[in-house]
């Protein structure tokens, strides 16, 4: 019987060379990956676009708990693994949830949301208002955009022209005249210079012919307006 047990007690053991290969088992990569994802993926919470990084971090999580599966031995990191996915799911439900809830209460009462495609002249037309957009002239819209660098020299501003894409306003130059939109703003309203994306309402005006500004060849649009976000 002693012979017995003692052969049960050998084959019971790890071979020696897998315990000591265990004690230099690697971080998983897909985890350590999974979790960074999740933390860039707070930025999803300001920019819709940059879903893509929690949902690329989630399918890294599970990955990473496969390969721990199949290599005990070599892998460890199981409680990054968790964090990664338990993070990188809770911003693919909270940060679609935030846009939803702004995108749905920031027009203030009383105004039309109007985007900057209703503006454009179709592609390939000539570079002039379209009917659409005379329909919106004396109306109250709402219209979001970026502060064209060429129209403020000081550190505020209260008049300046709107564009509607994010290349246009850190590169400058000359925008197409219907993408364009001149705004004066009222009261103790003002803007800095900056990349960020603002958000405005007010009365727009449509004009026939183009109005010259300074350092642009000119707008067919003007925006007098009373709110700043």
């Amino acid at each position: 019987m002693s012979g017995l047990q003692a052969s049960s007690e050998v084959f019971s053991t790890p071979p020696a060379d897998d315990l000591a290969y265990s004690e230099y088992r690697s971080i998983s990569k897909a985890a350590i990956f999974s979790l960074l994802l999740g933390l860039l993926g707070l930025l999803a919470l300001v920019w819709p676009l940059l879903l893509l990084l929690p949902l690329v971090g989630l399918l890294l999580g599970f990955l990473a708990f496969r390969f721990l599966k199949k290599f005990p031995l070599e892998l460890t990191g199981r409680p990054i693994a968790w964090a990664g996915v338990l993070l990188n799911a809770l911003l693919l439900v909270a940060a679609p949830a935030r846009h939803a809830y702004v995108y749905a209460t920031e027009v203030p009462e009383g105004y039309q949301r109007v985007l900057f495609s209703s503006l454009k002249s179709p592609l390939g037309a000539a570079d002039v208002p379209p009917q659409d957009a005379f329909k919106l002239d004396g109306q109250k819209i709402f219209l979001k955009g970026y502060v064209h660098p060429t129209s403020v020299s000081t550190a505020t501003a209260k008049n300046f022209v709107l564009v509607p894409d994010w290349a246009t306003c850190c590169f400058g130059g000359q925008p197409p005249l219907t993408h364009m939109v001149e705004v004066t703003l009222v009261g103790d309203l003002a803007v800095r210079a900056s990349t960020r994306q603002i958000k405005l309402a007010g009365t727009l005006q449509v004009a026939q012919d183009l109005k010259p500004i300074s350092g642009l060849q000119g707008v067919y649009y003007q925006l007098r307006a009373d709110h700043l976000q």
